[in-house]
């Protein structure tokens, strides 16, 4: 059973969203061909720290770092590395905070440099279909609208969604039940109710929808190494409509400034 939140624990876990959000878009200011993975993570642990929060990630589960920093073909949960970013690359960012005794998630796939047409495709549909997720993480929906949502749409475009690898709600445990799958039937799985705060996250691939896992024990990449994209963002359902709790706006913010 799901656990529902009163206004108060919201607003925690609304304070570990943005602040998921801000360290998203500090690890962006750093995002370019060049850099190694291992940089972004150890500069997203000193923000959280100095922002008086511990990294969500870092030994959860054994997990060794603050982020999880998976590029092209990772699906999710690649560890950084001494593996330094390359013009075309694309590169997932999936970071958790833990304050107050609650967690927060999000996750954003960047652009390193300039990418190819498709991929820059692959990025456009996954994150709309974020949105399109969310739109339906309202009280009295179920959770197979916002997963009939999300498949509905990047099928559409002709990619392919993850199946064993799903959102989940969120609390005082990084992951709770129940979990938000990407793909399912309209009107089926569990009633959405007012104070339900999930973690909606697309797990898109280019390919095919195979993925498997290496020897490390965590990266999860696409069997036929096509790219894959991936963004998250933490959610409470209320009436009518969705309350979304952390944002992109920072992140985008800087990289507008990049362009320019």
């Amino acid at each position: 059973m799901s656990k529902l939140r009163n206004n108060e624990e919201i607003e925690i876990l609304r304070e570990n969203a943005l602040l998921v959000s801000k360290t998203l878009a500090e690890i962006a200011k750093y995002i370019k061909p060049g850099v190694a993975t291992i940089k972004l993570d150890k500069i997203a642990e000193q923000f959280i720290r100095d922002h008086e929060a511990e990294p969500g990630f870092l030994g959860y589960n054994g997990f060794p770092n603050t982020l999880c920093i998976s590029v092209n073909s990772v699906v999710v949960h690649g560890i950084p590395s001494e593996y330094v970013l390359q013009e075309g690359d694309i590169v997932s960012v999936d970071c958790g905070t833990r304050m107050k005794g609650y967690y927060g998630d999000s996750a954003y796939t960047f652009a390193v440099g300039r990418i190819s047409p498709e991929a820059e495709m692959l990025l456009k549909v996954t994150k709309e279909s974020l949105f399109k997720g969310i739109e339906q993480a309202v009280e009295g929906n179920h959770m197979g609208d916002v997963s009939y949502a999300i498949q509905n749409y990047v099928e559409g475009y002709g990619f392919s969604v993850v199946r064993e690898m799903v959102g989940h709600a969120i609390g005082q445990n990084m992951h709770e039940r129940p979990d938000v799958p990407n793909y399912g039937k309209r009107g089926s799985g569990k009633k959405l109710a007012e104070g339900m705060v999930i973690c909606i996250e697309p797990m898109i691939n280019a390919g095919s929808k195979e993925i498997y896992q290496e020897r490390d024990g965590w990266t999860i990449r696409t069997a036929d190494k096509h790219n894959s994209a991936h963004y998250e963002l933490t959610v409470a359902v209320r009436k009518g409509k969705t309350d979304v709790l952390s944002t992109f706006d920072y992140v985008e913010e800087v990289l507008k400034q990049k362009e320019q």
